[in-house]
């Protein structure tokens, strides 16, 4: 079915999205990383982990976020939902 291709498409999509902000921890365990991670409490969170992130969307998605993007997101899914968003998916 269709809507079934559709959902596990959007599984596949969080799940490599997931894999690539969790990329951007160096001293994380990937273990952690979860779409409802709340990203910007892991003890690793800075601003250059913000920017490498903010980078990694643009040349990945081809999508801009910002600062802004970046503090309401809370989780993963928060941010992957924002992409989403801008890539009109």
């Amino acid at each position: 079915m269709i809507i079934n291709k559709c959902i596990k498409d959007e599984i596949m999509e969080i799940k490599d999205f997931i894999d690539k902000v969790a990329e951007q921890f160096d001293d994380v365990d990937n273990d952690v990383f979860e779409a409802n991670t709340k990203f910007r409490k892991l003890d690793e969170w800075d601003s250059l982990t913000s920017l490498l992130i903010i980078s990694m969307i643009d040349e990945q998605y081809e999508v801009v976020v910002s600062g802004d993007d970046i503090v309401k997101s809370e989780t993963i899914q928060d941010l992957f939902n924002i992409v989403s968003s801008k890539t009109g998916r």
